[in-house]
C-alpha cells in the first residue's frame, strides 16, 4: 500500500443508509486513490435503504442510475464485504471520516451510537477531516465534547437538509411509505442549528423549487467548507462534495508538511 495514500473511513448502518451519499462518495474516493474502510457497529456487512434502488408507487424519490450503478460497483469490493466494528476505529489509522445519510428507521442504529460519536470526536480532536451529507450531520451535531459541554459543530458553519424539503418529503409521501421521510420528531435541520448554537450558522444554498407556499430546494449544489469539517445537504450534492473532501484532504497534506530551510 502507498505511504502516500490517503486512508478514509466510512461507517455505515446494517441497512437504510442512502445509496448516492455512500456509493458515489465512496467510488470518487476510490478513483482518487484512497483506501477505503468501511466501518458497522458489530462488523455485519451492510445494505442500503431497498426502496432507492427502484422505481414504483411504493418507491418514492429513488436514487439515480448512476448511482445504483455506484452503489452495485460498491458491494462488490473487498472492503465493503469486510466492515469492522465501531469499536475497533483507530483514528491514527485514518485520516478522514465521512458521513452518509439517510432517512429510513434503520438510520438510527448509527446516528444514535454513543460509540461512534466517541470516535468522531476523537477524529474532531486529532483536526482530522470530518466530511457529512444530510442526515449524516446528526452525528457530529451530536457529539459532545466533554471540555466544552457543547457539541463539536458549536459556532460552526454547517449545511444539512433543509427544513422545508424535509417536510415536503415527508407531506408527500406518507400516504405510500408512512413516515420514512421524518426520521426523527425533530426535524434534522433544527437540531443541526441547536447544536451549532447562537454563534454558528446553518446555510440553505439558494432555494429555487418552491412547494406550497415554501422554498424547498435548490437545483444546484451547495457544499460548506469550515475548517475541517465539510457539509452538504442532500444527494444532489454528493459529487460535488466528495470532489472538495478529495482536495481538503490534499490540502491538509500540503499544510502539514515539513518546510526546509
Amino acid at each position: 500500500m502507498p505511504s502516500s495514500s490517503f486512508q478514509v473511513l466510512i461507517p455505515l448502518p446494517d441497512h437504510d443508509f442512502d445509496t448516492t451519499e455512500s456509493a458515489v462518495a465512496w467510488q470518487t474516493f476510490v478513483n482518487a486513490g484512497f483506501q477505503v474502510t468501511f466501518a458497522t457497529e458489530t462488523g455485519r456487512v451492510p445494505a442500503c435503504d431497498p426502496k432507492l434502488l427502484d422505481s414504483g408507487f411504493f418507491n418514492p424519490l429513488p436514487a439515480g442510475l448512476e448511482a445504483v450503478s455506484a452503489y452495485r460497483t460498491m458491494t462488490t469490493s473487498t472492503e465493503f464485504n469486510a466492515p469492522i466494528t465501531y469499536r475497533d476505529i483507530d483514528i491514527n489509522d485514518f485520516d478522514a471520516i465521512h458521513l452518509s445519510g439517510g432517512h429510513a428507521p434503520g438510520m438510527k442504529q448509527y446516528l444514535d451510537s454513543a460509540v461512534l460519536q466517541q470516535r468522531v470526536l476523537d477524529f474532531a480532536k486529532a483536526d482530522k477531516l470530518i466530511g457529512a451529507v444530510c442526515h449524516g450531520t446528526l452525528i457530529p451535531a451530536r457529539t459532545v465534547d466533554p471540555a466544552t459541554g457543547h457539541s463539536i459543530i458549536r459556532g460552526r458553519r454547517v449545511t444539512t437538509l433543509p427544513l422545508p424539503l424535509e417536510k415536503w418529503a415527508f407531506r408527500t409521501t406518507w400516504f405510500r411509505v408512512g413516515r420514512r421521510y421524518r426520521t426523527y420528531w425533530k426535524y434534522t435541520e433544527t437540531e443541526i442549528r441547536d447544536a451549532v448554537g447562537p454563534d454558528g450558522t446553518v446555510p440553505r444554498g439558494e432555494t429555487k423549487f418552491r412547494w406550497a407556499g415554501l422554498a424547498v430546494a435548490d437545483d444546484a449544489p451547495f457544499v460548506v467548507e469550515d475548517g475541517n469539517f465539510v457539509s452538504a445537504r442532500y444527494p444532489l450534492d454528493v459529487p460535488v462534495y466528495a470532489t472538495t473532501f478529495v482536495r481538503k484532504l490534499h490540502e491538509q497534506k500540503q499544510d502539514s508538511a515539513p518546510t526546509t530551510a
